[in-house]
């Protein structure tokens, strides 16, 4: 891969030199090879990304004063510039991160595209203000008004997909924002940059400064921005939490998850089973909505251990560039060691290993784990009920639903989940009885038109849908007296 170097930063519309002389040094997750560099933001880049989004949103002709309708075209302009930088995106992505570039072409290739048409369409259709008629007479004009600027830190796993969570429905609704990527996945979001610039975004709507989390705490507590947006650990969402309830300041966290797989005793999982891997495995365990506790009845246990075993061990490890790789490595060596952490943990505590568990052999270089599998887990077992982020399963028996369901909720964390039937009325039944804010029937893919995010201590609020720009409005009341609504 060409080595790929930017040495100034995107704040109020230009590249602008950063404050600070260090740089953020990027490697290949595959090869450990130098693949690049970008300016490492300190405090005054982000004052100053603060200051351009606040100057671009108080502009009384500016953006948060646009028609939707123009708004939209703009972003739709920005989704085709993206669309034309797909394919680099999603190499430059899976050589940050490990993510297979399988999955990068359809995700970060894809989904930023996708949230910005699907935002700009329905800010069009839905408009920002209706009139309800008054319980007492008269009417009331309810106003749809931006939310201000929006501080969004996003992280490494699916950096382009969760920027643009924030970013579509932000500007769609007249935010202005600054972002700030994960150092881990940073060139990515230097294409990003160009393709605002091109798509003429107006100055100071979009601001983009990386950093670590000390840059990030700064952009959560910095005066001037009006809502933050994170999605990370939950022990970062915490942090982040205290500082916006201290300051009154709106906040959505999307954090971790420790999700089931609820396999019932109907299920043909051979017959799903890339739905089944793209539940559990998908961008090498890196995803937090992901089942990696696999509910199995005691009735077929054996037979879903094989099942899931046999997955996992069929499963093409290799370099995260070679399109037939579908398993890449960790995003980097301290994550590897985290994981490798949790693995000597099972083995610890007793559980059975039936899959992986070390280092695939043919793999010198790079943050690579086998996909692992643990079979007689209990529930109360660390990999069963802490986050683990990397392609670890733990597959834990269940004599009957009562007890499957009472374990798929015996978690701190409700963010995702799936449930596996022949009968999809039986698994939509027993999905209604799992304490998350999603859940998938025989699979499990985002919906970008339904509401995503977390319960418990998976975080705070939603993304996708309608209700993911509601997150980016505050709704205001104006009365009208009898004769004005009238008229109205």
């Amino acid at each position: 891969m060409t080595r790929t170097r930017y040495d100034r930063l995107y704040i109020g519309g230009a590249w602008t030199d950063p404050a600070g002389h260090e740089s953020i040094q990027v490697r290949s997750a595959s090869t450990e090879e130098d693949i690049g560099s970008v300016p490492l933001g300190d405090e005054a880049d982000i004052d100053a990304a603060v200051d351009a989004a606040r100057a671009a949103f108080d502009d009384p002709a500016g953006w948060a004063r646009w028609s939707p309708e123009r708004r939209a075209e703009v972003l739709e302009r920005f989704a085709a510039e993206l669309e034309a930088r797909g394919e680099e995106t999603a190499r430059r992505v899976s050589a940050q991160n490990g993510m297979p570039i399988a999955v990068a072409r359809r995700i970060e290739a894809n989904a930023p595209t996708r949230l910005l048409r699907y935002y700009s369409k329905l800010v069009r259709e839905t408009g920002i203000e209706e009139c309800r008629p008054g319980a007492f007479g008269g009417a009331t004009l309810v106003v749809r008004e931006p939310v201000g600027v929006v501080g969004a830190i996003v992280p490494w796993n699916v950096p382009q997909g969760i920027s643009f969570m924030k970013i579509a429905p932000a500007l769609a609704a007249g935010c202005t924002m600054v972002l700030k990527p994960a150092p881990e996945t940073v060139l990515d979001a230097f294409l990003v940059a160009e393709a605002a610039m091109a798509a003429g975004l107006p100055a100071g709507v979009l601001n983009i400064v990386p950093g670590g989390r000390e840059l990030g705490a700064h952009l959560v507590a910095r005066s001037g921005i009006d809502k933050v947006s994170f999605t990370g650990s939950t022990a970062a969402g915490r942090v982040i939490a205290e500082t916006c309830g201290r300051l009154l300041r709106p906040v959505t966290l999307e954090l971790g998850g420790k999700s089931a797989a609820v396999v019932l005793d109907d299920a043909d999982l051979a017959a799903n089973i890339e739905k089944f891997f793209a539940a559990t495995l998908l961008n090498n365990g890196q995803i937090c909505y992901l089942g990696t506790r696999i509910l199995a009845p005691r009735s077929r246990y054996r037979s879903v251990v094989d099942t899931v075993t046999g997955l996992a061990s069929s499963l093409v490890v290799g370099d995260a560039l070679d399109p037939a790789t579908q398993l890449g490595p960790l995003v980097s060596a301290p994550q590897r060691d985290r994981v490798e952490s949790y693995i000597a943990k099972g083995l610890a505590e007793g559980n059975q290993l039936t899959a992986g568990g070390g280092r695939p052999a043919d793999r010198d270089r790079g943050w690579f784990v086998e996909p692992t599998v643990f079979a007689d887990v209990d529930p109360s077992h660390t990999i069963a009920q802490e986050e683990i982020f990397g392609p670890v399963l733990a597959v834990i028996p269940y004599a009957d639903e009562a007890e499957a369901v009472a374990i798929a909720n015996g978690t701190d964390y409700g963010l995702g989940g799936s449930v596996w039937s022949s009968d999809p009325e039986r698994a939509t039944a027993f999905a209604r009885k799992v304490h998350s804010g999603s859940v998938g029937v025989n699979h499990y893919v985002n919906d970008l038109g339904a509401p995503f995010g977390g319960i418990k201590q998976s975080g705070i609020g939603r993304e996708f849908g309608p209700e993911g720009i509601a997150a980016y409005q505050q709704p205001k009341s104006i009365y009208l007296d009898p004769s004005a609504a009238t008229a109205h």
